[in-house]
């Protein structure tokens, strides 16, 4: 399919999420206009404060149930391309279809509405994760996009709701991807548009500034919340431990990089019916921690930064999360250079003393 350049207009679903506000600063700031899709018109009000400069590029519309049949129906009917990254996303699930079956409904409606009313739509970009990848083995091991998280499913289908929460969520990722890809197969005669899906670390290893809608740490989504706690607050990643922080980590992404993947991924022709994973590489907390305390000036903040065990995150193993995604695909498709450990640190920093924290 042709590659799509600003000026344009993206449908973003889930627009008032963590990620997604990056994603459609992104797109503003590079001349497309938005139209975003929140739940409640309450959710609406951040995200039209925040981007008040933008005027009428920027729209939002109420879609309070992605999964109902037809939701997305007049929405697409003039936008030249779709970001779609509303998805559930929590661990109180207690019956797997209750992730399972919004992720997949979501993601299918939402192609649906393409395939009936998007007269216009040239490629859907669909956010999935590395859990769509990731399986959980004895040894390390490194992940390409050929990888395919069936093990989730399997144990989903024989656990039910003893399955744990991170299977359930993982499951519902690759449930949803598949469902994705099998509509593309059934269609492939009839739609004229494309599909690309990106598949960024999400739970715990995806970090960055926030614009999102935050009133305290406490109200820090998952993987910003443990960035927190174990490099910003002292007496929780004290109460962690030196073993932990220097031992556990896994891969890591800055949330700008995946907002300029969501672009770059809509204007690279090459990118069209591929998968490509987004990951910035490895760490361990300790390493951030370093990162912060060699900052300079120091922030200024509410409570001192944590010291850990300096440089014991540094060549010492991964004795938890044993694995590395090879992300080559994301530089050789879409061009994407990651930023820097210390770059994200220090941003990440002055966002917190920005806001008094």
């Amino acid at each position: 399919m042709p590659a799509l350049q600003s000026p344009g207009k993206v449908l973003v679903t889930g627009t008032n999420g963590y990620i997604a506000m990056w994603v459609v600063r992104e797109f503003l700031q590079q001349g497309y206009s938005v139209r975003g899709t929140v739940r409640s018109a309450k959710k609406a009000e951040h995200v039209q404060k925040q981007f008040a400069e933008y005027g009428d590029k920027l729209e939002i519309a109420v879609v309070d149930d992605i999964a109902k049949e037809g939701a997305f129906d007049e929405l697409v009917e003039d936008v030249d391309a779709i970001a779609h990254m509303a998805s559930p996303f929590h661990f109180n699930a207690q019956r797997p279809e209750e992730l399972i079956e919004p992720a997949v409904n979501g993601t299918v409606g939402i192609l649906e509405s393409a395939f009936k009313h998007g007269l216009f739509v040239k490629r859907v970009v669909i956010t999935s994760s590395v859990g769509a990848i990731v399986r959980d083995e004895p040894t390390p091991i490194t992940f390409t996009e050929k990888d395919w998280n069936q093990q989730s499913l399997d144990l989903v289908n024989e656990l039910g709701e003893k399955a744990p929460n991170m299977v359930k969520y993982r499951a519902s990722k690759t449930a949803a991807e598949k469902a994705a890809w099998k509509f593309v197969e059934d269609h492939k005669q009839e739609i004229k548009w494309d599909v690309t899906c990106l598949n960024p670390p999400f739970v715990g290893s995806l970090f960055g500034p926030a614009i999102h809608e935050l009133t305290d740490p406490a109200s820090l989504n998952t993987s910003t919340k443990l960035f927190y706690d174990y490099v910003a607050d002292a007496s929780k990643a004290e109460a962690a431990g030196n073993d932990f922080l220097a031992k556990n980590g896994t891969c890591w992404v800055d949330v700008r990089d995946v907002a300029e993947a969501h672009r770059l991924a809509l204007e690279k022709q090459e990118a069209g019916g591929e998968r490509i994973i987004i990951s910035g590489g490895l760490f361990k907390w300790q390493d951030f921690i370093d990162m912060a305390n060699a900052l300079n000036p120091p922030p200024k903040l509410s409570k001192p930064i944590p010291k850990g065990h300096p440089g014991s995150g540094t060549g010492h193993p991964h004795t938890v999360h044993l694995v590395i995604y090879d992300a080559s695909k994301s530089d050789r498709i879409l061009g994407l250079k990651y930023r820097s450990m210390a770059t994200t640190t220090k941003d990440t920093f002055a966002d917190y003393q920005v806001r008094g924290w």
